[in-house]
């Protein structure tokens, strides 16, 4: 019965109507029994325990690609209705997006006026229209209006074959002085054409607060735009996030032209004279339509990844995820949208930059530094990184390629007790048991690889430790950075560069397509679901689930362990003991077990 206090069903049961469940030893006996109440009642739902972190490490597990399924899908045409434009004005709002900034106040983006795609294009003219947010908290009635700001910019190529764009105009609107877990009515546009969009709506995430969580958090990655992509962010979206974290490669739109939609690259082919690879930026503008249902309505938070990068002639990169996304860079002290921070809730979030200066010296390690030593776990137990390339990764695909960056950023995070990291990359899902620095630690963060949204290059189905199929240190550069590959000095795969088994370090592995859910519970458990594309039409599955555990008063940031200890005084809570919890437990099951009624998530 004790395992009952760690289970809770995760097919798609309303939690919202159960209270929290299992949470730190320090709690009062009411919430204990409640608590034991909500376990119980799951169990008998599910009828299957779900296992914490607490349970291991966990003994490696490879789940094979099934034959049965394709490995992927080809990219939608520009003509398919969820990536053309819908609208005949070229002033009304599309493409609308919702980003945190603060706890009390939220981005509001969207583009007008039509991107031009050719030999010579002119830019538009980002002031010949406003950008305005109306907003309040009734249906109809919009008490408050912000201005904003709006921008153009352009992808250019001077060779034969390959096409030049400019983009529409992108508007980036702040509203602020928002109410918390409060829900807004809002349009957005030019009143004065007039040109407004539809009504939409959001709901505010709820002040940092270690007794109040976003209540889920969906993460994805590596999405692109090809029916996988679909059945991804259909599926997302069903499981009705309040949140929503995409690890980078957003679009895919540097391949579009270049693999016919196909997943065979074969730039040279179709460009043969061309020095630098075109990046089709009209998929920008069919990837914003194709999100608008979920991002006009959920603040949907991005960091960049190597499809970013959009090399033009002159050197300047990343211009299209500069210009496209509002992120809360300034708000968090980076000034730059290649790594910041933000709080949700009880979770402090710090999305980290693979792609420029990560060494000690470097502007963003410094930035880092000083972000975590800021951060209050007593208002923000939660601590999530999240970046687009995964440090720890036994697949053949992308081995060790971000080894530098590892062995520039871990330690930092390992000190400050970061609880989990989220990654992509890697077109498969792995998930690893604790670690730092390759030793299996009980104080590591859980490393989550979950860039498996659905993009044309196809699901990755190799590991570094199956024969053959080890990588050779040459195999994995990183497009920007250094490489630092090495071989392991201890444990079975000592002086090898590969492991000849799975890793003792990866707990679970799967190459298959889907997304991931976070619900933080409470200070110390947060439930983890990953759900793939083929169980999209059963309620009863989830491809990977786990409680995550902290345990702060074992795992102090190294830090702050002595001020701690002095704070705590060495005392244990009374409500410490496995043996009372398994005594409520019983005690409810007898009594109250007839009353337990389920309410089913849509």
């Amino acid at each position: 019965m004790l395992e009952a206090i760690k289970s809770q069903n995760t097919s798609r049961v309303n939690v919202r109507s159960m209270n929290q469940p299992p949470g730190p030893m320090t709690m009062t006996m009411p919430l204990l029994m409640m608590i034991a109440l909500t376990s119980l009642s799951l169990l008998l739902a599910s009828g299957e325990p779900i296992l914490t972190t607490l349970d291991g490490p966990f003994k490696p597990l490879t789940r094979r690609f099934d034959p049965s399924l394709r490995r992927g899908s080809d990219d939608l045409p520009m003509d398919h209705p969820r990536l053309r434009k819908r609208n005949v004005s070229s002033d009304f709002p599309e493409q609308i997006a919702l980003a945190l900034s603060t706890p009390t106040s939220m981005w509001v983006s969207w583009v007008t006026g039509d991107a031009v795609v050719g030999k010579d294009v002119k830019p538009l003219d980002p002031s010949s229209v406003a950008s305005e947010v109306w907003y309040g908290k009734e249906k109809g009635k919009y008490l408050l209006k912000m201005k904003g700001n709006a921008t153009v910019y352009s992808q250019l190529y001077p060779f034969d074959g390959l096409l030049n764009y400019t983009s529409g105009i992108i508007h980036h609107v702040l509203i602020d002085g928002l109410e918390p877990d409060t829900k807004y009515y809002y349009k957005c546009g030019d009143s004065s054409v007039p040109a407004m969009s539809e009504e939409l709506s959001f709901k505010t995430l709820p002040l940092p607060s270690k007794d109040a969580y976003p209540h889920r958090i969906a993460f994805v990655g590596d999405l692109g735009l090809t029916s996988n992509t679909t059945t991804t962010i259909d599926h997302l979206m069903e499981n009705d996030p309040s949140m929503v974290i995409i690890v980078g490669d957003l679009t895919y739109a540097d391949q579009y032209r270049t693999i016919g939609g196909k997943g065979v690259s074969c730039f040279s082919c179709s460009f043969p004279d061309a020095p630098i690879r075109e990046t089709y930026q009209p998929r920008w503008d069919a990837r914003g339509r194709f999100m608008e249902p979920l991002t006009s309505k959920v603040p949907t938070m991005v960091i960049e990844g190597n499809h970013e990068i959009e090399l033009q002639t002159s050197g300047i990169t990343f211009k299209s995820y500069s210009e496209r996304f509002a992120v809360p860079s300034s708000e968090s002290g980076s000034n730059t949208n290649f790594y910041y921070s933000f709080d949700a809730g009880g979770v402090h979030f710090v999305m980290l930059g693979a792609y420029v200066d990560y060494n000690h010296t470097g502007a963003q390690y410094a930035w880092l530094k000083e972000d975590l030593s800021k951060v209050d776990r007593a208002v923000t137990p939660w601590l999530v990184a999240t970046m687009h390339p995964p440090w720890y990764n036994s697949y053949s695909s992308h081995y060790q390629e971000f080894e530098c960056m590892r062995q520039e950023m871990e330690e930092l995070l390992y000190q400050h007790r970061v609880d989990i990291v989220f990654a992509g990359h890697v077109h498969a899902y792995e998930r690893m048991n604790r670690i730092y620095n390759y030793t299996l630690d009980p104080c590591g963060p859980v490393y989550i690889t979950i860039g498996d949204g659905g993009n044309i290059e196809k699901v990755d189905v190799d590991f570094a430790d199956d024969p053959g199929k080890c990588p050779s240190p040459e195999d994995n550069i990183p497009e920007i950075g250094g490489s630092c590959p090495l071989n392991f000095t201890s444990g079975s795969a000592k002086g090898k560069f590969c492991w000849d088994r799975q890793p003792d370090w990866s707990a679970f592995r799967e190459s298959s397509f889907g997304h991931g859910i976070l619900e933080v519970m409470n200070s110390t458990h947060a439930l983890w679901r990953w759900q793939r594309n083929q169980d999209v039409y059963r309620d009863d599955i989830a491809g990977d689930q786990i409680y995550i555990v902290r345990q702060p008063n074992v795992c102090i940031s190294l830090k702050f362990r002595g001020e701690e200890r002095e704070k705590s005084g060495g005392n244990k809570s009374r409500f410490s003991s496995p043996t009372l919890l398994m005594f409520i437990c019983i005690l409810f099951m007898f009594g109250t077990s007839r009353s337990i009624v389920f309410r089913h998530v849509k």
